[in-house]
């Protein structure tokens, strides 16, 4: 039994300028403290799952949102300031990390029982995830520095959601 750090989203397209779906200053911000977390949580153990989107070129997904990460580009990379922390990279298509993906089989394997969750945004993907971790009945903790939007109500409200409704611990 273990922790796994699930990484969301930590990727090029939404933490460096220039990109269609770029989260903003506030979201790079919680990068420093990203990499404190993954030191800390790997010299006690964890396992690291970055999962990242990745789309098809016609990805049903920019009916809502401008195209974005999709396949085989730069922007599906995770950002060059967490390269040094070793993981494995789970390609995404939804707001939620478990939908159509590997992510409850590995974590099955991984025999985990702590799931920290850390990454943008904190109102999409990481809210969706958590509630299907919670769903599937993780304990699952969001440090509240290590999670952004750039939507700061969204923000605020999806933290509160999380720890008064799903039941996170927002550490």
């Amino acid at each position: 039994m273990g922790t796994v750090v699930i990484a969301i989203d930590m990727v090029r397209g939404f933490l460096e300028d220039g990109h269609p779906l770029y989260c903003g200053e506030t979201a790079r911000s919680i990068i420093p403290c990203v990499r404190e977390l993954l030191k800390r949580e790997t010299e006690r153990g964890a396992h690291v799952l970055y999962l990242v989107d990745t789309h098809h070129p016609d990805d049903e997904e920019f009916e809502m949102f401008p195209p974005h990460c999709i396949q085989d580009t730069s922007e599906c990379k995770v950002i060059p300031e967490l390269r040094g922390f070793e993981g494995e990279i789970i390609p995404k298509r939804r707001y939620s990390c478990f939908w159509d993906t590997v992510l409850g089989e590995r974590l099955t394997e991984l025999q985990a029982d702590e799931l920290v969750v850390v990454g943008v945004c904190t109102d999409i993907c990481v809210m969706h995830t958590v509630a299907d971790a919670r769903n599937r009945g993780y304990v699952v903790k969001v440090p509240r520095n290590c999670v952004a939007s750039f939507d700061p109500e969204a923000h605020a409200f999806a933290l509160k959601h999380m720890e008064k409704v799903l039941g996170a611990q927002i550490v």
